[in-house]
């Protein structure tokens, strides 16, 4: 007890000195990532869990196991987690982090336990562990679990999102008795990714609507002269097509030459 009690006398000594030497604005993540450290952790010995509250509402608590035997927890046939060290002594069996003093967020080696919370929200069958902070509007989702049922007695495991593992904090060569969720990511980087890809913006109103294609089998439309003949012409006879004369006889083809004039021939109108 008196050598823990001098660690933390020298810490506070530390963090007093460390005050008076840093601005007052960046004084709390300074002191927090020239203090501590994260070390990976072995995700068999730990269960992330989520207890039912009241009618609607979760905590969060992470359990340790630091002796195999007699277990911490054990899986239900429902689904859900027995909190089996309820019903022993587990002083040096097991250990519980139950608020935010004992667990804490941690991205890219930046300690944001004092601007950052975590928190349960369940939408729908989907629980989900997000981080949020009153500085952003966008929240990161650390992990998440299907509810199948509500138990006030079981609770149910929650699995981290991928690039999300337990750390714990540590101390120069000290290991402390707190954990971390902790992202290597950059904090820019994971609230890009939570706010999802953008809207493609609708197409302008302005813009000309596209005209298909004309297929081959498409009839051009008709000129003015054309469409003058066409109402003229005799109703029960189908009018001459273009290369062909009065007579049905092929017509020879009309070429223009560099500087002259077309001439276009007349066909005679018949009652």
């Amino acid at each position: 007890m008196k050598r823990t009690y001098l660690a933390l006398t020298g810490l506070a000594l530390t963090c007093t000195a460390l005050s008076a030497a840093l601005p007052q604005g960046s004084l709390p993540l300074a002191r927090a990532n020239e203090l501590f450290d994260g070390r990976p952790l072995d995700a068999r010995n730990f269960a992330i869990l989520a207890r039912p509250v009241g009618a609607d509402d979760w905590n969060l608590l992470v359990l340790e196991q630091l002796r195999r035997r007699p277990a911490c927890w054990q899986p239900r046939g429902d689904g859900l987690i027995d909190p089996s060290l309820n019903r022993f002594d587990f002083t040096g069996i097991c250990s519980r982090y139950l608020d935010s003093n004992g667990y804490s967020l941690r991205i890219n080696r930046d300690d944001l336990a004092g601007s950052w919370r975590l928190r349960l929200v369940q939408r729908g069958s989907t629980l989900l562990l997000q981080a949020s902070s009153v500085a952003s509007p966008t929240d990161l989702v650390v992990g998440r679990a299907e509810v199948s049922r509500r138990d006030r007695d079981g609770f149910v495991a929650l699995q981290l999102d991928p690039g999300w593992e337990l750390q714990r904090r540590s101390f120069g060569n000290q290991a402390l008795s707190h954990i971390y969720f902790a992202n290597g990511s950059s904090l820019p980087q994971l609230i890009a990714q939570a706010s999802g890809p953008s809207l493609q913006a609708p197409p302008s109103p302005l813009e000309p609507p596209q005209t298909p294609p004309q297929t081959p089998s498409q009839t051009p439309p008709q000129t003015p002269r054309q469409s003058l003949l066409a109402r003229r012409s005799n109703p029960g006879r189908d009018w001459p097509q273009a290369g062909a004369g009065s007579n049905g006889a092929e017509l020879p083809p009309m070429q223009a030459e560099p500087g002259r004039t077309i001439a276009l021939q007349v066909i005679p109108f018949r009652e």
